[in-house]
């Protein structure tokens, strides 16, 4: 194989003085860091530090909003009208920015977080909501989905760049969403593993459900979940994966960054 693929994760998911993952060191591997923005996790202290960690090693900055969950770490489901998801994830990408800014760089793609990416990918008038957002944030964000679903259909129809992910550390159900944290085997742990299924997943441009369905998808970027325990060596087994495979490590979006 040739070319370059996109290696992220979701990054700054602490609040105050707890921590959650060890940024430091999968910032030495990601290309790309979906930050939070203080719904699910993170605050300004955080995500300025995360900015600047992140531009000192060449790796872009997304924004990460979800639910206002804290407690929950936005896997819950928190029921509201499509405009005020709209709003709501504008309102996070606008701090994300701010923090960004004060880092000497730029936010160059969104990346919805957990119950809110979920929701996206099966409900229609969600799926507008974040495009919307994005769009009246700043029309040269990209916006990362999963491919096939509601969510890429949105922003498609929003004009807007898109740029389509696989998991490397969660399972599929049959319609292409990602099976339910509750099933027995839908969050992998072995590295090896792990950086095996990214391997097949990108040479055949495929993804395989729990019950053996192969799904084909067009990959733009990996993620590697960086809350899970052992994310530090899935991710780096995995980027090592795609460099045997041939294929440059580089992010998707255009770092734009100042300074």
């Amino acid at each position: 194989m040739s070319g370059s693929i996109d290696l992220n994760a979701d990054l700054g998911e602490g609040f105050g003085s707890w921590r959650m993952g060890d940024d430091t060191a999968l910032l030495d591997i990601v290309t790309s860091a979906n930050i939070a923005c203080g719904f699910h996790a993170g605050d300004p202290n955080i995500m300025v530090e995360t900015a600047l960690a992140a531009k000192a090693r060449g790796v872009a900055i997304g924004a990460h909003p979800g639910f206002l969950d804290i407690r929950g770490f936005g896997r819950n489901v928190i029921r509201d009208t499509p405009k005020r998801i709209e709003r709501d994830v504008a309102y996070q990408i606008g701090a994300l920015q701010a923090c960004a800014a004060l880092a000497g760089a730029r936010v160059t793609y969104v990346k919805a977080h957990g119950a809110l990416a979920n929701l996206a990918n099966v409900e229609d008038d969600v799926a507008q909501a974040i495009a919307g957002a994005v769009a009246g944030v700043d029309r040269g964000l990209a916006l990362v989905v999963m491919p096939g679903l509601p969510a890429e259909r949105a922003a498609e129809r929003g004009g807007l760049r898109t740029v389509r992910e696989v998991y490397a550390d969660r399972a599929y159900a049959d319609d292409g969403t990602l099976a339910p944290r509750a099933l027995d085997g839908a969050v992998l742990h072995d590295p090896g593993a792990i950086a095996e299924r990214v391997r097949r997943m990108v040479e055949d441009g495929a993804v395989t459900t729990l019950s053996g369905r192969r799904i084909p998808v067009a990959i733009d970027t990996v993620c590697v979940h960086g809350d899970t325990p052992g994310a530090v060596a899935a991710a780096a087994a995995v980027r090592a994966a795609l460099e045997s495979a041939g294929l440059a490590l580089a992010p998707f979006a255009p770092h734009r960054m100042q300074g």
